[in-house]
């Protein structure tokens, strides 16, 4: 977000007819009207020189595809506390170069490895957090996850509307990093990812360890080896391991073209925010509350048995493409609850649930031992999204709803898709590639499903009970 606001343009003019050829020469010749400072302002961002603002925003997101794809596969073999902790770092050390650069070349080549190394930490931290509970927690953790992230967009527009000068922005908004870093080192490491390597002694240990932090007594637990444990002669399983194998290869395909549509769409319209009439703080902080509202509906739809996690998605990426396209049809002065800022707004929020979605959803389709790989690929084409959103605003020259068009088709086309892939609402976790495989992991699944099915049967069948005394004599007589 903090190129939305260090990269305002505000309203200037130029008091000589031509553009002056030197940015000395421009200085004095062009005044800004608003109250704030930007890298527009600093360093003269306009007209030629307009498109650097949408490029510094680009490099970011191609910093996290890179990101995405190299901290996903170290943490598969490293571990994910260590990688979660030296992204973090980076991240940081980063973030005041982004604060403190003299020139416009620094601060773009520090965007591009803030990019690096926060796409990666974010990864790693997301799947990390989904691991440390079980699985029926998941969409109550990952949607907890997420939901910072639109708080956090919030809190930065009224960061941005309290510290107008660009350079403390950059400064107060990433001091937090440091707290956060000195706190997570308190984490213990993935129970999952020690247990898939085999360290069935210390996953012990950790699950212990949060046993006791929740008030429990000590455990006697006692793990069973993992049925995909690694022999020390053998590699680690890789990247190649998704295209490898055919349930997995057309899996992270479809995937990954979701992916691509919930971060073009996203970021598309949240980048959109500055473009909009209006107050730029308020429509940057409601382009992150609107966001609140998605999270406990998907918490409610994924977990039903009637919706489940893929027609949840596949709704809400239909519904923002429907959104993106009535804007179309609306005039500006239509008021304020069918204009196309609330229409996009609403498209913004449909396409944040699903983005919610697709984290808890595409973590539930890979074994944990390519999890981090899986969500890195499928990062990296998400990424591609944010590469190209920022100039998708800009299209607005050509006509105002080209943008909207855009954003539309794509929400639309990703929705039909994601019918292609299978439902994962309570069904068991695979640990490692030869469960996918395996008949047995296939049985469980079913007899998962089954108990699952007649379990909700039961509970029925008792409340009719209840409900029926005559009928309850008669039948314990």
């Amino acid at each position: 977000m903090l190129i939305v606001l260090v990269g305002a343009v505000p309203e200037y003019h130029i008091d000589q007819e031509g553009i002056p050829g030197s940015g000395a020469e421009l200085a004095k010749h062009v005044h800004f009207a608003d109250n704030f400072t930007s890298i527009v302002t600093e360093w003269y961002l306009i007209e030629q020189e307009a498109y650097k603002v949408s490029l510094a925003s680009s490099l970011f997101f191609a910093g996290l595809l890179i990101g995405n794809i190299t901290f996903g596969p170290l943490s598969d073999k490293l571990g994910r506390k260590p990688v979660y902790i030296s992204g973090l770092f980076f991240d940081v050390v980063f973030g005041y170069v982004t604060a403190l650069a003299p020139n416009y070349d620094i601060f773009a080549v520090s965007r591009f490895f803030v990019g690096i190394v926060n796409g990666g930490m974010a990864l790693v931290s997301f799947v990390l957090t989904q691991e440390y509970v079980g699985k029926s927690f998941w969409s109550f953790t990952g949607s907890l996850t997420n939901l910072t992230f639109a708080v956090g967009i919030a809190v930065y527009a009224l960061l941005g509307y309290c510290v107008r000068e660009w350079r403390y922005l950059a400064l107060v908004s990433n001091t937090p990093g440091v707290i956060f870093l000195l706190l997570s080192f308190m984490l213990p490491e993935s129970p999952r990812w020690l247990y898939s390597q085999g360290k069935t002694a210390e996953a012990e240990d950790v699950l212990q360890y949060i046993a006791l932090g929740n008030g429990k007594e000590r455990l006697n637990l006692k793990l069973k080896p993992s049925v995909g444990t690694l022999r020390k002669d053998e590699s680690a399983p890789g990247i190649l391991n998704l295209v490898k194998h055919s349930v997995l290869r057309w899996r992270t395909i479809v995937l990954m073209y979701i992916w691509y549509v919930c971060s073009f769409v996203y970021y598309g319209l949240t980048l959109n925010a500055g473009e909009l009439r209006g107050n730029l703080y308020l429509n940057v902080a409601l382009s992150g509350l609107v966001e609140v509202p998605a999270f406990p509906l998907c918490m409610f739809f994924i977990e039903k048995s009637w919706s489940g996690r893929r027609k949840t998605m596949t709704c809400f990426l239909m519904f923002a493409g429907f959104s993106c396209i009535f804007t179309m049809f609306l005039p500006t002065d239509a008021g304020l609850l069918l204009s196309p800022t609330s229409l996009a707004l609403c498209g913004k929020m449909m396409v944040s649930a699903a983005f919610n979605i697709v984290y808890i959803y595409t973590s539930e389709l890979y074994p944990t031992v390519l999890r981090n790989a899986g969500l890195g690929v499928c990062s990296m084409s998400c990424r591609f999204g944010g590469i190209l959103a920022p100039f998708v605003p800009s299209m607005k020259s050509l006509s105002p709803s080209v943008p909207f068009v855009v954003f539309a088709i794509s929400g639309l086309s990703a929705g039909f898709l994601t019918l292609l892939l299978p439902e994962t609402l309570n069904k068991p976790i695979a640990e490692s590639i030869e469960d996918l495989q395996s008949t047995k992991y296939q049985l469980l699944k079913n007899e998962e499903a089954n108990r699952l099915e007649e379990n909700t049967k039961f509970q029925k069948a008792c409340l009719w009970w209840k409900m029926k005394p005559p009928l309850r004599r008669c039948c314990s007589s």
